[in-house]
């Protein structure tokens, strides 16, 4: 019976990509991957795959298939043939890795029936192998400290000069503001929110997911509501309220480090800071910053340029990391800066999480999808492998972007809960050490 329930579970394990039409058309292919390790964790050496299960009689069969390293390098292809109702995927690495395994449906005795590709994209599947010990391939550059030191005394340098405006909320036992501080050559905008009834809170610093779009009032007035004195920035230099930033703003001045967009958003994310310590109602010594995606990858660039400043960092599908990596062995992902402009690639390495992570100091909390293509783990592991404190990975076997799979990132959704409550009572949270021997 547990083999039943944890077979059925697996029906999920595979992200189906379709046109509008197919949500319509497309037959219940109902394949199930049961992985060799349920954790989709391996060692270096391991035989890695999957058994695919199809219902007896099915009339979907045949699938070719290919399995890349890193999502990069083919390593293994072929076609997958589960007439018999199961066929085996599998590989192995004789060093840290990802495995990115991808199936196209390519036949049926009834070609009829068989959907189009415009009805039918692919099927994929994801592990990795020693992935506590995954590197950055590339060094930082030598002078990635100096850069980024001169940019943060400059910003010292600016008065925050905060603008608060009383703002409506459902929320009785809150009050919201619309804020405003001066930045270096930028303003930072946000919502606040605060507990009524006085006292001093521990604080929770929110960066934003990608894109251009107003922010959610309710997502600070809920957290402040539970006693945390809430800072939701957004990403770019427009009130909250607003959508006016440019929708290319992610590929605006990639050129160079001095004209990047992300470089007057990451000194914004650390103002924000800035403000939080220097309020009356902190509690002085709980911080929190957390984000997903475009969030995480401002969150872990703050951690990176505060340390000691931030007592955790909660994190989930982080973007921007191994902005270059298509030129040494991995698959890049958000920003998607091109890889053919030696100019924007040098500019890539002050701007990449991964050369901002050896710095961090916060227990960290870090999520992330195996079949990710705009977070790929391997520059995910990369990171996170440098943090220089507790750290906890939560490897989602099934996800892809959280925008994507949603459904398949509960285990961010109930270790995240669990380390904030004990954040906002405590102080503190244990991050799970041995998470790779799962």
């Amino acid at each position: 019976m547990k083999k039943l329930l944890f077979a059925l579970v697996l029906l999920a394990v595979f992200s189906l990509k379709m046109g509008p039409a197919a949500a319509q058309t497309l037959p219940n292919i109902n394949l199930a991957f049961e992985p060799f390790r349920a954790s989709g964790i391996y060692r270096i050496g391991d035989r890695v795959g999957w058994t695919v299960r199809a219902p007896m009689g099915s009339a979907y069969t045949k699938y070719s298939y290919e399995i890349r390293e890193n999502n990069l390098k083919v390593i293994k292809s072929g076609v997958l043939d589960v007439s018999s109702g199961a066929g085996v995927l599998e590989t192995s690495l004789d060093h840290p890795g990802m495995i990115y395994a991808e199936l196209s449906f390519i036949g049926a005795p009834a070609p009829a029936q068989a959907p189009t590709r415009q009805e039918f994209d692919k099927l994929t599947v994801g592990a990795a192998v020693a992935p506590e010990q995954i590197r950055p391939p590339v060094a930082r550059p030598a002078d990635f400290d100096s850069f980024w030191a001169g940019k943060l005394a400059a910003l010292k340098q600016v008065p925050i000069n905060p603008r608060l405006e009383p703002t409506a909320t459902d929320r009785e036992n809150v009050d919201l503001f619309t804020i405003t501080l001066d930045s270096l050559n930028s303003q930072v905008h946000g919502y606040l929110g605060t507990p009524k009834g006085g006292g001093k809170h521990p604080a929770l610093v929110i960066y934003q997911y990608a894109g251009v779009y107003p922010l959610l009032k309710s997502a600070i007035s809920d957290r402040a509501a539970e006693g945390w004195l809430t800072f939701d920035v957004d990403s770019h230099d427009m009130l909250p309220d607003q959508a006016t930033a440019p929708t290319n703003y992610a590929r605006l001045g990639m050129e160079d480090r001095e004209t990047s967009y992300f470089l007057n958003m990451y000194l914004r994310d650390t103002r924000a800071l800035d403000y939080i310590q220097s309020r009356s109602d902190w509690d002085g010594k709980t911080i929190v910053i957390m984000g997903t995606s475009m969030g995480g990858q401002q969150s872990f660039v703050t951690a990176g340029l505060n340390p000691g400043r931030i007592t955790a960092m909660i994190v989930n599908v982080p973007a921007g990391a191994d902005f270059s990596g298509d030129l040494h062995g991995s698959k890049r992902g958000y920003p998607n800066w091109p890889v053919d402009d030696p100019k924007v690639v040098e500019t890539a390495r002050y701007f990449d999480a991964m050369n901002f992570a050896l710095a961090i100091r916060a227990k960290s909390l870090v999520a992330l999808g195996l079949i990710d293509t705009t977070s790929p783990p391997f520059g995910v592991f990369a990171t996170f492998n440098q943090i220089q404190a507790p750290k906890e990975a939560v490897p989602m076997r099934e996800s892809d972007h959280n925008n994507i799979t949603p459904q398949a990132e509960g285990d961010f959704y109930r270790r995240a809960k669990e380390a904030l409550d004990s954040l906002r009572t405590t102080g503190s949270f244990t991050p799970n050490a041995n998470w790779w021997k799962n």
